[in-house]
């Protein structure tokens, strides 16, 4: 059979990991709503360039719940694979069994971007940035197994709404055919981010909107096909030019316009910007504050720091809970300008002055590629023996600059108690009287709370275990078997195919390793 060039005719997979195996019952429900909506666009744009050639192309998303490796068919001759770094264990499992059943792998996705070298170990191909001429070429066989590649820059081709139906139906709607409560279609408004926080594996990219007439045939399409169903833009920073952008959303008719959500920052979000959110149907914001000391930059403060910075970030806040009717609050908790008890005292009372703003407390994480990674590395304060599973809350990959283990997760114990206290709960849900939100409120807190168990059990371990504590003090490369056995519950009956070396990751920068080969598709 050829296809629509004269070639053969491909049978290809892709796979977006989206979540670990769920484990607790508290996540059970989450990773059903939630987690099923967070897939990603690049791997449906991927299913959509295949299609366009040709190819026999089969989509599926992994949210926790069932096995993955059921979900494409076994008899492929390329599979795909995206993912985030707390999942890549999986995604390496699943090479194994597809590289023996001679399929061609390759791996995209945060993952793949952050940790290339350590991701050759298992893919025959590592992608850290696709346009269809990349993947046209990779179908066609031109890179040989052990290559790192990339195109010039990330992809503009954004495959319409319309065109990823097939793709936003198998991972958002129920069984493929019915929306669910919180059925939400990816989609996208720019590419990359002005700012440059040494945290974030887009510091270096650059920002870049997409057409406006793209954007608007898409609300088209939604209006028509899917009315309401709501929209969540990926942007790293949604309308930083915020006139276009809005413009754009103005231009939909009142009864017609979706709610939608977008990640901002407070700085974007000024003047009557938050009206306009309301007008367009902004259903949620989640900006990032993330230190009380640092990154004021995003939160529209100037240089104001500490107690000043709360007053003003909770007051905007109240001007945009007064136009957004669900607001998240992203912040960062242990890094190098956090020492004392200032930064858990002053989220505290921005918790206390905002109640209407659900807070997500992030512990660092070392992604590599990025200024964060490098400054730990160099310090030797990153936990090289860690497996990536571990590369998210609850757990800590690197030693805190200005706290001990102990005090650390203490601090920890701390803000989620308060942030998930039956007190708070309760000011969050007289802040609402819409029900979708109530129930988010209590998941969330439910989620919070056994995160806190988490937090204390490892709490626990540091203050018993003398060799737990030495490795997290980085006195010790020797892994604890408490994260031994996690990991092995983590990956479940695949985790047979993972040795305790596979486990480890390769940390080498991207160049460094003598099976990797980059090479740039122009």
């Amino acid at each position: 059979m050829l296809d629509r060039r004269g070639g053969h005719v491909v049978r290809i997979g892709i796979l977006d990991l989206l979540g670990p195996p769920a484990r607790r019952p508290v996540d059970l429900g989450y990773q059903l709503l939630i987690t099923k909506q967070y897939a990603s666009i690049t791997p449906q744009a991927i299913s959509v360039w295949c299609r366009r050639m040709g190819h026999e192309t089969f989509y599926a998303t992994y949210y926790g719940l069932g096995r993955p490796h059921r979900l494409l068919p076994a008899d492929l001759d390329v599979v795909f694979i995206s993912c985030y770094t707390q999942v890549s264990h999986l995604a390496y499992a699943l090479a194994k069994l597809y590289r023996r059943a001679g399929v061609r792998t390759v791996i995209g996705g945060p993952h793949a971007k952050a940790f290339p070298v350590d991701c050759l170990r298992f893919f025959d191909l590592v992608v850290r940035e696709c346009d269809p001429a990349l993947v046209s070429d990779i179908l066609a066989g031109q890179f040989d197994p052990g290559a790192v590649i990339s195109a010039a820059q990330p992809f503009d081709d954004v495959p319409t709404v319309e065109e990823r139906m097939p793709e936003i139906r198998s991972s958002a709607f129920f069984w493929g055919r019915k929306p669910l409560l919180l059925s939400a279609v990816p989609m996208l408004a720019s590419m990359g981010c002005p700012y440059r926080c040494d945290f974030c594996i887009d510091w270096s990219s650059t920002y870049r909107p997409l057409p406006a007439d793209r954007l608007s045939a898409d609300l088209r399409y939604l209006g028509r096909h899917l009315p309401g169903r709501l929209i969540v833009f990926h942007d790293p920073n949604f309308a930083v030019k915020f006139d276009d952008v809005f413009e754009t959303l103005e231009a939909q008719p009142p009864g017609e316009r979706p709610p939608y959500i977008i990640e901002s920052s407070l700085t974007v979000l000024r003047g009557d910007r938050p009206r306009r959110l309301k007008d367009t149907n902004c259903a949620m914001v989640a900006p990032g504050v993330e230190s009380w000391t640092d990154y004021s930059n995003k939160a529209g403060v100037g240089r104001s720091g500490g107690a000043g910075k709360v007053e003003r970030v909770a007051a905007h806040f109240a001007q945009l809970a007064e136009n957004v009717p669900y607001l998240q609050a992203n912040f960062m908790f242990g890094l190098d300008t956090d020492q004392g008890e200032e930064p858990v005292e002053l989220t505290k009372r921005f918790m206390d002055l905002a109640p209407f703003a659900f807070p997500t407390i992030n512990i660092p994480v070392p992604f590599g590629g990025t200024p964060l990674h490098d400054e730990l590395a160099a310090g030797g304060r990153i936990l090289e023996a860690m497996p990536f599973s571990f590369y998210y809350a609850p757990y800590l990959v690197t030693t805190i600059k200005h706290y001990d283990p102990v005090t650390y997760y203490e601090k920890l114990v701390e803000l989620y108690a308060h942030a998930a206290s039956p007190a708070m709960l309760r000011r969050r849900l007289t802040t609402t009287s819409n029900r979708i939100i109530g129930y988010v409120h209590r998941a969330r807190t439910a989620s919070f709370r056994a995160d806190i168990r988490s937090f204390r059990r490892i709490l626990s371990l540091l203050r018993s275990d003398p060799e737990f504590l030495a490795f997290h003090e980085g006195r010790t490369a020797a892994l604890p078997e408490f994260y031994r056995h996690v990991s092995e519950q983590m990956l479940g009956r695949y985790a047979e195919l993972l040795s305790l070396a596979d486990r480890t990751p390769d940390l080498s920068p991207a160049g460094t390793h003598p099976r990797h080969l980059a090479i740039e598709k122009k």
